[in-house]
């Protein structure tokens, strides 16, 4: 489990095929020293497990399912990606309850200065609508947001200065894609809600 707040990014050096549908992602980061193999570590919102480590960086695996799934399917080498270890049982929850689990593919449709912040209008799919509402939390690229605007489909997120800098959302452009994540005490509640209507 994660919360949003990005530890560190990193950035692809390599995205090679394993075999006809698995590939090798290799990250350069800072936290390469402080990982070791079978650990979890949430990258751009994608729950995967280091296989190797040095002082430079990090491997994993991605399976044929998570490339399907996430926007590592459009992956390229130089891309910088946000990073997260998994919450301790210790620490403190400053962001919002994050699986890794990405639930579908988002579209940024604008991303623009606004003041000393910045705008972030991501277009949603339409099975993601019923977990997002206003002031709720939405995990893009793994990073937890306030839904600060909510028209349809379309979110809009403000991002503070210390998150346009400290993350992937610098390099945002519209056009791009995104992960998104709903926050899973929605999807608890849906779920009940739709298991009670077909109850009935």
């Amino acid at each position: 489990m994660f919360t949003g707040l990005i530890e560190a990014t990193g950035v692809v050096e390599a995205f090679d095929a394993l075999d006809e549908s698995a590939r090798r992602l290799r990250i350069a980061s800072r936290l390469g020293a402080e990982l070791a193999p079978g650990d979890s570590i949430a990258v751009s919102g994608i729950c995967l497990t280091v296989m190797a480590n040095d002082a430079s960086g990090f491997e994993t695996v991605v399976s044929p399912e998570t490339l399907r799934v996430t926007t590592l399917r459009t992956m390229t080498v130089g891309r910088t990606v946000n990073l997260e270890r998994p919450l301790r049982a210790d620490a403190r929850l400053g962001g919002h309850f994050v699986l890794g689990h990405v639930d579908a593919i988002g579209t940024v449709l604008r991303a623009e200065p606004d003041g000393e912040c910045h705008w972030l209008d991501v277009e949603v799919p339409a099975v993601l609508s019923p977990l997002v509402i206003p002031k709720g939390s939405i995990a893009i690229d793994g990073i937890s947001l306030t839904v600060a605007a909510l028209a349809g489909l379309r979110v809009g997120v403000q991002i503070v200065p210390f998150t346009f800098d400290h993350t992937s959302l610098r390099e945002a452009r519209a056009g791009d894609p995104v992960n998104l994540e709903g926050d899973v005490l929605g999807k608890y509640v849906a779920r009940q809600l739709q298991h009670e209507h077909s109850a009935r």
